[in-house]
């Protein structure tokens, strides 16, 4: 992993921390937890339950239905959403196609997490209990059944332990001395015979979030659970593989320069890689009152006990713009971006942009927060990722708290979407009759000549939201900038819950689109939406 990787990657899980598990929904799913509703504690925590949740069909009888009632009475769902692997989407929402391992019962079944198919559908996980490799959609697995204390309230004292290691290993690892900090850990280290230190094993290592000083143990515990072959890691954006192979003498890490083919069992990112948010509170991207409350008490177990978690959306406050040789203050505000000119001037610069004329200070900020064209001022953009990184993240409590502080609902983002085109991602019922009696455009193109309907249909938006959109006025016949159709939308996405929606485009706008029937499904449906 690059330096600007690392960063990104950084940055990412900043984002993450930031808006994908608020405090609010923390506190609630928490208190239904703890008073013994744990379906609604997945309800609040954004999960889904695929199974029968009686427990007296759910598993095999020779696994005894209380096993499982055990597990998902002390099921953290906010803590599973914590922890939950991001990718590589710039606003950390969730790796997407991987089919989580949680715990194993005798009769063979398992108790999995999935994650959405897509970065742009809505940030949900679905508890499911069955085979993992039983699933009809592609994706990576990952195996946590020996990593309850990323999820289970009986073991979350566990991760200081096993997340919170450091020491003089991981100091020497994060000052770049390598060698050492293998040495420190009591690790043996091999490079490939024949290759040389500049070849990049070492400048390898020292940018991947490596947890050295924990390796031994997590491997020795693995073992001692019957995993005998050794293990291995890929390593991103670089052509190695670690394997790490134990004997009596301990644990030897040895460094192969290209792509391994061995018997060894890849290891699950969580036994390897340093917690994100010691790097994070490292970083100073992150304080301890900010983590997760279990979290905190783990790593910082002698704090004081305190309400934690990531802290609410800033309202919005005014920012400097410079217009007219001098510096006006503009703020999203009173449901507006209000600007310091009154409204003679603003409508002398109306009829001076619909002549053509060109537009400056006050007046192109305004142009581009209602465009998503052109340049804002820093603070704005930050004003405006804000709030839509809380919608991407499905935060509706956000995004409302943020309008009722006065944020201007007609912003649009960098790719021109309204809060319209993201609605899939929220709670609709909600936001939707907001946005409307605001008046925006239910029809509003995207960079990619998309509409709301576009966004519902493609990102998995729920049938009830496409027809809502529909009955206040969302056109059917419409194609993006490729020439897609909704029909072919639905088409690529497999949405069989909308099979009555593409019957209606065939039936009334024949011809209208690509065709989508000649393209190959296989090679569409991992695109973004």
């Amino acid at each position: 992993m690059t330096v600007d990787a690392a960063r990104e990657e950084l940055r990412r899980w900043h984002q993450a921390r930031r808006h994908a598990v608020p405090r609010w929904m923390i506190a609630q799913a928490t208190e239904r937890r703890l008073a013994g509703d744990w379906r609604g504690a997945c309800a609040v925590a954004g999960v889904d339950i695929a199974f029968d949740t009686g427990f007296d069909t759910a598993l095999d009888p020779a696994d005894g239905p209380s096993e499982l009632a055990e597990d998902m009475r002390h099921l953290v769902p906010d803590l599973l959403r914590w922890h939950v692997p991001r990718g590589t989407h710039s606003a950390g929402t969730m790796a997407t196609r991987l089919h989580i391992t949680l715990a194993r019962y005798r009769s063979g079944q398992e108790l999995h997490v999935t994650t959405p198919s897509l970065s742009e559908a809505p940030q949900r996980l679905t508890l499911r209990l069955g085979d993992p490799y039983d699933d009809d959609s592609a994706g990576e697995h990952a195996d946590w059944s020996a990593a309850r204390h990323l999820w289970d309230a009986r073991r979350t004292a566990e991760l200081r332990e096993r997340g919170g290691s450091g020491g003089d290993a991981t100091a020497l690892y994060l000052a770049g001395r390598i060698e050492e900090a293998f040495t420190a850990a009591g690790l043996k280290l091999e490079l490939v015979p024949g290759r040389s230190r500049q070849d990049g094993h070492v400048e390898m290592l020292a940018r991947m979030p490596l947890d050295v000083a924990r390796l031994g143990a997590e491997v020795a515990r693995l073992t001692a659970l019957g995993v005998k072959e050794g293990f291995c890691v890929e390593c991103p954006e670089w052509p190695y593989t670690i394997l790490l192979e134990p004997d009596s003498a301990g644990l030897t890490v040895r460094v192969v320069g290209e792509r391994a083919d061995s018997p060894h069992i890849e290891l699950t990112e969580v036994y390897w890689r340093r917690l994100p948010d010691l790097d994070l509170l490292r970083a100073g991207l992150l304080t301890p009152d900010e983590l997760h409350p279990l979290v905190r008490a783990a790593l910082f177990p002698d704090l004081p006990p305190v309400a934690s978690g990531p802290r609410g959306p800033k309202p919005p406050v005014p920012v400097r713009v410079r217009c007219g040789g001098g510096w006006h203050e503009v703020v999203s505000g009173g449901g507006a971006l209000q600007l310091p000119h009154d409204e003679d001037e603003q409508r002398r610069e109306r009829a001076m942009r619909a002549l053509g004329g060109a537009v400056a200070g006050c007046f192109a900020v305004q142009q581009s927060w209602t465009t998503g064209l052109g340049r804002l001022p820093r603070k704005l953009r930050f004003q405006r990722r804000a709030l839509f990184t809380h919608a991407q993240h499905g935060d509706t409590e956000a995004v409302l708290r943020l309008l009722d502080a006065g944020v201007d609902p007609h912003v649009r983002d960098g790719r021109q979407r309204t809060l319209l085109h993201v609605l899939h991602l929220v709670d609709w019922e909600r936001l939707l009759p907001r946005l409307l009696a605001a008046g925006l455009d239910v029809n509003a193109e995207d960079y990619r000549e998309r509409t709301p309907l576009h966004h519902a249909v493609a990102a998995y938006g729920t049938p009830a939201l496409v027809d809502a959109l529909r009955a206040a006025g969302a056109r059917i016949d419409v194609t993006d900038w490729e020439g897609w159709s909704l029909a072919d939308l639905i088409r690529r996405r497999r949405r069989r819950d909308l099979a009555a929606l593409r019957a209606e485009i065939d039936r009334d706008h024949p011809g209208i689109g690509l065709d989508y029937e000649s393209y190959d499904d296989e090679d569409e449906e991992d695109d973004e939406a």
